[in-house]
């Protein structure tokens, strides 16, 4: 068999895996989708706006009919759409904005989870995605763009600003009922990215230019292992934001300073973890050059080893980043297949070399969300180390859509017609490439 059919073939089944989650994994009343496969456990917003993402991507690539995504999606925006909006302990959201987690029955806030502004944003992508895809004359695909568009434009962007930091232009992490706006407020390259456009693009309730300006001042050029790109340590932070912009041939004034675009960051960063991984600094099992992806994951511990002398910390969910860390010998398969578009010459061998570790076996959504070859742990003979048991919607959604964005684009085909995306990329400043481009 040719070598590019295996590897076409492997991609297809690592998209159906993952792409069957959200099949799965959430509620046919209410379109919500669970955050992850713990016994009880709440959705996140931000797995419903992936699954808002893929829907369209499951039609095409045959993975599911046109009618249940169209469906699918429209349950979701009504129950957006409909649901309660107030400063009650139990509400769903309010100011047009969600809670991070949502009960999967009632849609009431989970947890004490904070009103969140990224993950918000993620969902508002999703719902835009939506939009943009389901053009059809009937009732139901006028009925979603409409709900699409009346859910963006009721978020207050502009409420969201860090009032209680010291940069009032400056978006909040979140807020919480009882205690207001959260201490943290989006500065320096992340994921907020995406926030910051949806914000600027806004037709009602925009952020100015300026809240952009300042979210770039905490930007940090750096060098490793050769390589100068803009720096960020978990690897999802170099991909969230390529799920639905493309920023091939785009450029704000940071990366017009430096010759490169986005793209060409997530390239390099891409790079660096392979690069880090070979190095092994911190000499962890299994790493080396088809084996690395450190991004947020969940991990083994809080736990605590020595191993050859050596006392080892051991993190549960945390943000792990190269090449400075935070690192724990934690791997994360899928975002390494979310990396495919940037390098798919370094990824692609290091998909096969995951797939070797039986890394999927008896497992229905893809490879296991993360594994630790260091920690020891009582399965005798396993080499593999720790595996975690739960697979997370926030994994998932850009392994469909990065494998669907390398192969045909389609996502980011939808999203540069978009509007509002248009109009916060160049509120943020961005020119060049497709966005200058002629209409077609």
């Amino acid at each position: 068999m040719p070598f590019d059919t295996c590897h076409d073939e492997l991609l297809t089944s690592l998209q159906q895996e993952s792409f069957a989650y959200f099949l799965v994994e959430a509620n046919e009343a209410n379109g919500l989708v669970r955050d992850k496969t713990a016994p009880d456990w709440p959705a996140s917003i931000a797995a419903v706006g992936l699954a808002l993402t893929i829907y369209p991507i499951g039609v095409e690539r045959g993975m599911m009919a046109r009618e249940h995504a169209r469906a699918r999606t429209l349950t979701t925006l009504r129950f957006f759409a409909g649901s309660c909006q107030g400063r009650g302990l139990k509400d769903t959201g309010y100011q047009g904005f969600y809670y991070h987690f949502l009960d999967m029955e009632t849609g009431e806030r989970a947890f004490d989870s904070e009103l969140s502004s990224v993950d918000t944003a993620l969902l508002m992508a999703g719902m835009l995605t939506a939009a943009a895809y389901f053009t059809g004359d009937d009732g139901a695909e006028r009925e979603i763009r409409q709900l699409a568009d009346q859910l963006y434009r009721r978020v207050d962007w502009h409420w969201m600003l860090a009032q209680n930091s010291d940069d009032g232009a400056l978006l909040c992490h979140g807020w919480k009922p009882r205690s207001g706006f959260l201490k943290y407020h989006w500065k320096g390259y992340d994921e907020a990215l995406i926030l910051y456009i949806l914000a600027l693009g806004s037709p009602t309730h925009p952020i100015a230019p300026a809240s952009y300006s300042a979210w770039l001042d905490g930007y940090r050029w750096e060098s490793a292992y050769g390589i100068d790109y803009l720096y960020a340590g978990p690897l999802f932070i170099h991909q969230l934001p390529h799920v639905w912009i493309d920023f091939r041939g785009i450029q704000d004034r940071y990366m017009a300073a430096r010759g490169i675009d986005y793209f060409e960051n997530s390239r390099r960063a891409t790079h660096v973890q392979q690069r880090y991984a070979i190095d092994n600094p911190r000499k962890f099992g299994r790493y080396g050059q088809f084996c690395w992806g450190i991004t947020a994951s969940d991990g083994p511990g809080p736990a605590r080893q020595t191993h050859a002398g050596v006392r080892r910390v051991f993190y549960d969910y945390i943000a792990r980043g190269v090449p400075w860390g935070p690192d724990d010998g934690t791997l994360a398969p899928w975002a390494v297949v979310a990396s495919l578009p940037f390098a798919p010459e370094i990824v692609m061998p290091t998909i096969a070399a995951f797939c070797k570790l039986h890394l999927r076996e008896v497992n229905p959504y893809g490879f296991k969300a993360s594994f630790s070859a260091t920690f020891r742990h009582d399965a005798a003979g396993d080499d593999i180390g720790w595996v975690s048991p739960y697979h997370f919607g926030i994994n998932e959604g850009p392994t469909v859509v990065m494998i669907d964005n390398h192969r045909n684009g389609l996502i980011w085909t939808l999203m540069r017609a978009c509007p509002y995306v248009q109009a916060g990329l160049r509120q943020a400043g961005f020119r060049g490439g497709w966005l200058d481009a002629p209409a077609s």
